[in-house]
């Protein structure tokens, strides 16, 4: 009976986590524009309960696995003669099996990962009091798509939220790798979380500046 209780816990958990994920911004908290990434940054996950169609992740050929993060933002390349994506992606990990396996997924790989950005979600609004479609607000497009949008993922960081026993256990003995970031869960379904000083710091240190002493 034990591992219903867990399974049950960690479904609550991520539902919280998501509804506070909805309160962020296009923008990432923390990351202003830069050089790095010029483009634009648009939530891709979570979005609203009636929207089934949201962006999502998986390798070249498969058409059944996809990796669906509780959060999801996706910075689109302002040249249409080189499109990409960079994706921040938020999980949360109620068990020390969940982060083994969503670390797993995003491990380096020889093979390419891609975003995929179905039709219905770029031909609506970003935001609720604005008209304004998501397609028009991604400098690829010269003109209405009428297919989902497949880019290639040229950057990815990862922002796993554990609870506080795994945090504290991990943070003492674990190092992560370049493209992993760790916070207590508390963090992420606090309201209005992505507001508070340490959190955007935290989404600042994951975006693709930090890597650099200045910019040009």
């Amino acid at each position: 009976m034990r591992e219903p209780a867990v399974s049950e816990r960690g479904h609550v958990m991520d539902r919280l986590v998501r509804n506070q994920l909805k309160k962020w911004p296009q923008r990432p908290p923390g990351i202003v524009a830069n050089p790095m990434q010029p483009g634009t940054w648009l939530r891709g996950r979570p979005g609203d309960h009636a929207a089934l169609a949201q962006p999502f992740l998986k390798v070249p050929g498969s058409q059944r696995l996809r990796t669906l993060p509780d959060g999801l933002w996706l910075h689109f390349s302002p040249h249409p003669d080189d499109p990409y994506v960079d994706i921040l992606c938020i999980e949360a990990c109620s068990t020390l099996q969940n982060l083994l396996d969503k670390r797993s997924r995003f491990a380096p790989s020889v093979s390419s990962l891609l975003a995929v950005c179905p039709l219905p979600w770029l031909l609506a609004p970003a935001q609720e009091n604005d008209p304004v479609p998501r397609w028009r607000l991604i400098r690829l497009f010269a003109e209405q798509p009428t297919g989902p949008c497949i880019l290639p993922v040229r950057d990815v960081r990862v922002v796993f939220g554990l609870t506080r026993p795994h945090y504290e256990h991990f943070a003492a003995s674990q190092v992560a790798h370049p493209h992993e970031f760790f916070c207590p869960m508390d963090a992420l379904v606090d309201e209005q979380g992505h507001e508070h000083p340490a959190m955007r710091d935290l989404i600042f240190r994951a975006s693709a500046t930090a890597n650099f002493m200045s910019l040009p």
